[in-house]
């Protein structure tokens, strides 16, 4: 017999099977008092209390945590049972690790990550303004900075598979002046985290070499790394892909405007510093160190505006239940609750929190910074700030017409903002490495 956590048609099978039968007359009266409520702050509560049990090695108070999530759980329910079935599986994934006799738990997704068509990925991003938003700034911005260039060199950094460059290139073969000729070199290291694509990096750049063909548009793709740790987790490749971040390995040339593109890419890269590293301090400094001195005529940054580094995990479980809310809501306004789309969406997020909440050390890869916290990061390492222009904001707001009325957006110094329900959603920011002059 097999005890399961309800979620996604899928189970989580634990070696011991009571462990959700916990008897009602042993659940205090607080946790009673929970049973069937689908309020937020309670259910954030009930999270809060179960971190804090097994931060404490206290099982008895998880197990009995965790019967009354199991019974608000629900992964075709509302916004806030969805919600709790992911963060119940995250905890039962830490938990396996405290009592590892209590569970057994295999650790992984609950979704089999699957690998996305080129096609799927397309509709993908534009389910949410999540993505599009950071490539509608980014494009916009780069555009306006290589104005009047003959060529143009892109370092793609991005999780996203190149999926924002066909605007750009589009954009680039309307000039009056006519295209420049175009460059984009990607590394060969990605983390490995939703969306996964089916196809190669070279089959991708030979997909966009169409395009650009097709629009008359000069174009180059490069993808840059050691083939020989293609196999190796994404933390073992980073430090040998930050020693070919150089003038000569990455060929670039005097002519050329440089742009450096991060989407979602730099919480990724450790924010720990270690003695033993080969720059001696956090890979997040090193790499902002080295693009910087590449001297880029621009560097745009996309994130997701959320501070989900904390050493605390109570810390972690608050702000990742009310950030992550953000998505889950958003699919509510227009999905039904089955629709297989908005499952595979939502257990993509479903990943994120189980690394945010369920592990630690090296294995805790989601180390998101807020926009704000990014910032102050990017000025420490000698970037300026670089101002949106009217056209950036214009084009954002054209965009989110095209989607659900609670999308909103508004402008924090020189921080465009993507908000839903007035809530920070994700943030985009343009950086030079000179001070302008006035």
């Amino acid at each position: 017999m097999k005890t399961e956590v309800r979620g996604n048609g899928a189970s989580v099978s634990l070696k011991n099977p009571s462990f959700f039968n916990t008897p009602g007359d042993s659940i205090t009266g607080a946790l009673k008092g929970c049973l069937g409520s689908l309020d937020g702050a309670c259910i954030e509560k009930l999270l809060l209390h179960c971190g804090s049990a097994l931060e404490n090695n206290d099982v008895t108070l998880a197990q009995q945590v965790m019967w009354v999530l199991n019974n608000v759980a629900s992964s075709v329910g509302d916004t806030n049972q969805r919600l709790t079935s992911w963060f119940l599986r995250a905890l039962i994934s830490r938990a396996s690790r405290v009592c590892p006799t209590a569970m057994n738990f295999n650790g992984g997704s609950m979704f089999q990550r699957r690998l996305m068509t080129v096609t799927e990925l397309a509709r993908y991003v534009d389910l949410l303004p999540w993505h599009r938003f950071g490539f509608c700034v980014s494009n916009s911005a780069i555009f306006k900075a290589v104005e009047g260039c003959t060529k143009v060199h892109i370092l793609d950094f991005s999780i996203t598979h190149c999926m924002q460059w066909p605007t750009l290139i589009d954009a680039l073969a309307k000039r009056p002046e006519g295209p420049p000729s175009l460059r984009i070199t990607v590394p060969s290291c990605r983390p490995q985290v939703p969306p996964l694509l089916n196809v190669s990096k070279e089959e991708v750049g030979h997909r966009l070499s169409n395009f650009a063909k097709f629009r008359d548009v000069p174009f180059q793709f490069h993808v840059k790394g050691d083939p020989c740790l293609s196999n190796e987790p994404f933390a073992a490749q980073v430090e040998p892909m930050l020693t070919q971040l150089t003038r000569s390995e990455l060929d670039l040339r005097e002519d050329e405007a440089l742009v450096i593109n991060c989407q979602n890419w730099l919480r990724y890269l450790s924010d720990e510093t270690k003695a033993n590293t080969a720059h001696g301090f956090a890979l997040r400094d090193a790499f902002l160190d080295i693009i910087k001195g590449l001297n880029p005529r621009i560097t745009v940054v996309v994130d997701e505006d959320s501070d989900l580094s904390a050493p605390s995990l109570s810390s972690r479980i608050t702000t990742c239940f009310n950030y992550v809310w953000i998505p889950f809501d958003a699919l509510e306004t227009f999905l039904p609750k089955d629709s297989p789309q908005r499952l595979e969406y939502e257990s993509d997020f479903g990943y994120k929190i189980e690394n945010i909440i369920g592990f630690e050390g090296f294995q805790r890869i989601e180390r998101l910074e807020s926009g704000a916290k990014l910032s102050q990061r990017m000025k420490n390492a000698g970037f300026f700030s670089l101002p949106s222009c009217e056209d950036t904001i214009n084009e954002v707001k054209s965009l989110l017409d095209e989607h659900a009325s609670g999308w909103g957006m508004k402008r924090e110094e020189d921080t465009v903002v993507l908000t839903w329900k007035g809530h920070n959603s994700v943030f985009a920011t343009a950086w030079s490495s000179t001070e302008l002059e006035d």
